[in-house]
């Protein structure tokens, strides 16, 4: 007849067996886990987020649906790495742009676009917005001076942290 492993020879075990065979019951009964679908996982995930960023003074005036891309601007920001700039529209409405300090007039375009499309996005809003036609029809403008050249640094036209950047409408030549 078999002996079992870690029994004396009456077949009763010793303490130290017992002990690794609860152990092993007892990991087995802790690996009861539930199956999450992609779904529910995703919005897990976004519940706990929110209450990340809802706590915490640094990310507190993110939108709940944050992107990687909002927080890593938070996060520049809070660092000194990267600026607000404030662009008005043509209806006085402001919107609060994060762009690098190292930013181009093209950078800040792109992240007008950004904001735009991604506030859009959590309103349910049309997200047919043609950017040529924008870029076509209006200039960006500062301290009276058009921002002409996309390449151009926005520090070489005075563009600080904070500063309010307008919309004007493009005239035709003659």
């Amino acid at each position: 007849m078999g002996q079992i492993s870690g029994a004396n020879e009456d077949g009763v075990m010793d303490a130290e067996t017992e002990k690794l065979l609860h152990s092993e019951d007892q990991a087995v009964e802790d690996d009861d886990t539930t199956t999450l679908s992609h779904k529910e996982a995703m919005e897990l995930f976004k519940d706990c987020l929110a209450e990340l960023i809802v706590g915490d003074p640094l990310l507190s005036d993110l939108p709940t649906a944050v992107t990687r891309e909002e927080v890593s601007s938070q996060i520049a920001l809070a660092h000194g790495q990267a600026m607000t700039v404030n662009v008005r529209r043509a209806d006085d409405h402001v919107l609060p742009v994060v762009v690098v300090n190292s930013a181009t007039v093209h950078d800040l375009k792109r992240a007008i676009h950004r904001h735009v499309m991604l506030k859009q996005e959590r309103e349910n809003g049309t997200l047919h917005i043609s950017w040529r036609y924008i870029w076509k029809s209006y200039w960006l403008y500062f301290n009276g001076e058009k921002l002409t050249k996309d390449n151009r640094p926005l520090k070489e036209y005075g563009i600080r942290n904070k500063d309010e950047v307008t919309f004007i409408k493009r005239l035709r030549p003659k």
